[in-house]
């Protein structure tokens, strides 16, 4: 099993500054290698301080040049946001430049500030993302994109430099609504589980996504890759402790970052879905609704981790796990504290299960 380091870039509050938390956040994924983690991800956000990480590929580029080893991911790139040719260029770029390193991510994005902010109608985004994603995808085959949908209108241009290997088997999207497992198969891409929705419910996704799948690409899908928001310590106590403070923390800053409390919340075409997260909101509460967040995730001692990454792995077949160690304003020296001995007590045991 793989195991990755993400990157989070987290400022709530805009408590420190902006230079302090990138130079802090650069150290820690540059650790990831020598720390023995297989990967380094990157998530893109922009203009609040929920995470502060615009090109997620540009930041990808400075851990290429500073490592040899570790796979490139990114969880995401927005499709909607970008434009497709621009977007093949810089991947077979960044691909170039870390000797085919590079896993590609993609999502469609929820938060209305983001979309605003870019002039892009959320009621838009579902083929939006389609049209983008699928002329990524084919572009990077062909070695050209090319392209005449409703929103991508694309006459024929070489990327250059030309991508050197295929992208398939290492192209993912983010799904979290239930019609969207449905849009990855059909695209013939990966599916990265973002956790926060009750197994039981990612069980059922993950069952249709792997049918369809099957039934259009004809063969199987590939295991997904799962994303957590992690915490290790020795201490039990301790470890549910900054569990709830800061695990159940950066719960809170989704709700603040995607307005999940406002009335326009879950109303956009294709967001329909998302309403069920406002209603459950009301229903318990943030700081219930924080609760059910971090219970989900990996956190506790080595011992618990690797317990919930097993039970992870046994619900999903997840091979591939990006861990968030450093957010919701945590002091930098108990995330790098985290991160070392997940490393050192937990990925060498996830790391024997499929070598």
């Amino acid at each position: 099993m793989k195991v990755g380091v993400s990157a989070m870039f987290q400022n709530p509050n805009n408590h420190i500054s902006d230079r302090t938390l990138w130079q802090e956040e650069l150290k820690i994924v540059s650790r990831a290698e020598s720390l023995g983690y297989d990967s380094v991800w990157g998530i893109e956000h922009h203009f609040t301080d929920y995470i502060l990480c615009p090109d997620v590929v540009q930041m990808l580029t400075y851990v290429a040049s500073r490592t040899e080893r570790v796979q490139l991911g990114t969880s995401v790139i927005v499709a909607p946001w970008h434009d497709p040719m621009r977007v093949a260029e810089t991947v077979s770029v960044l691909d170039h430049m870390s000797d085919g390193r590079m896993i590609l991510g993609f999502g469609r994005g929820l938060a209305k500030v983001e979309y605003d902010g870019y002039r892009v109608s959320m009621d838009e985004s579902r083929q939006r993302f389609i049209e983008s994603v699928d002329a990524v995808c084919r572009g990077l085959e062909q070695g050209y994109v090319e392209y005449d949908g409703t929103y991508v209108q694309q006459p024929r241009r070489d990327i250059r430099p030309a991508p050197f290997e295929t992208f398939r088997g290492r192209t993912y999207a983010a799904a979290v609504s239930p019609e969207s497992a449905r849009i990855m198969a059909e695209l013939g891409i990966g599916i990265l589980i973002v956790i926060q929705k009750p197994w039981e419910q990612v069980e059922a996704e993950l069952s249709e996504y792997r049918n369809v799948f099957q039934e259009v690409n004809g063969v199987e899908a590939p295991p997904p890759i799962t994303a957590s928001v992690t915490y290790c310590d020795e201490n039990e106590d301790r470890a549910a402790e900054m569990a709830e403070k800061y695990i159940g923390g950066y719960f809170k800053t989704v709700v603040k970052h995607y307005e999940v409390a406002a009335d326009h919340f879950g109303k956009a075409k294709g967001y329909e879905s998302y309403s069920g997260m406002r209603d459950a909101l009301d229903q318990m509460g943030l700081d219930g609704m924080a609760k059910f967040f971090y219970d989900l995730q990996v956190w506790g001692t080595p011992e618990q981790c690797f317990e919930k990454v097993m039970e992870m792995r046994r619900r999903t077949g997840t091979r591939h796990l990006a861990n968030n160690f450093s957010f919701a304003g945590m002091p930098f020296d108990q995330a790098n504290h985290s991160m070392e001995l997940f490393a050192s007590d937990v990925v060498p045991e996830l790391q024997k299960l499929d070598a």
